[in-house]
């Protein structure tokens, strides 16, 4: 069974920068592609960053040159990098692993709040 952690959340003034921790304990399968959703109050679901098993990554266009999607495989830890932050950037951020051969997993979300 795999879990997955997320931690960095918090409260920071618009200009800051935070880092978002995801976890995963268990036997991770291998993976097809990783990333974060996040999702503020009253708005739709909203795919911030993908990192895909080659490598690739890829924004939403209201994040891009901002936001920077990593991971680590010694730790099992994958990260977003969130810089120049704006009002705009609050919500809970939640990450995600897709494996075609064992469907979503996710974490339980980490709230954003960025103050102006």
């Amino acid at each position: 069974q795999v879990q997955l952690a997320e931690s960095g959340g918090g409260l920071v003034q618009a200009g800051g920068s935070l880092r978002l921790s995801c976890t995963a304990s268990g036997s991770l399968p291998r993976f097809d592609n990783m990333g974060w959703y996040r999702q503020a109050p009253g708005q739709e679901r909203e795919l911030v960053a993908q990192l895909f098993g080659g490598g690739a990554t890829r924004y939403a266009n209201a994040v891009k040159g901002r936001f920077t999607i990593s991971r680590e495989n010694a730790r099992n830890t994958m990260y977003l990098q969130m810089d120049s932050l704006k009002p705009e950037d609050t919500a809970v951020y939640s990450c995600y692993v897709f494996s075609l051969g064992s469907g979503n997993y996710w974490g339980q979300g980490t709230q954003v709040t960025v103050s102006s």
